[in-house]
């Protein structure tokens, strides 16, 4: 007999996802948790948004938060750290031992 274990993210009573890692499932509750203040911010405002863009925009905005972060200078953007690449004439050359002879 098997046993797995699942992490099941609930809202609202409802079985939204479910995941086979507590790390991703906790993740995928803090966007939703993330989506959710966002809905309540957009709803505030004075744009003319349906229920549906207002969810859409607010679960973009959460999964992007990075990147939302990055456009709103709160964060400095990654950057990517170029990899040395080895050269024939730098790679580290073997040592033989030379053989004594008596």
């Amino acid at each position: 007999m098997a046993v797995e274990s699942r992490f099941v993210v609930v809202r609202n009573g409802v079985e939204v996802e479910t995941f086979m890692d507590k790390k991703a499932a906790d993740e995928y509750d803090k966007m939703l948790d993330m989506a959710d203040n966002l809905s309540a911010l957009l709803e505030q405002s004075p744009l003319n948004l349906s229920e549906d863009s207002v969810e859409e925009i607010s679960i973009f905005l959460a999964k992007n938060r990075e990147d939302i972060l990055v456009a709103l200078q709160a964060k400095k953007p990654k950057v990517a750290k170029p990899k040395a690449v080895e050269t024939p004439a730098e790679a580290p050359k073997a040592k033989t031992k030379a053989k004594k002879s008596a």
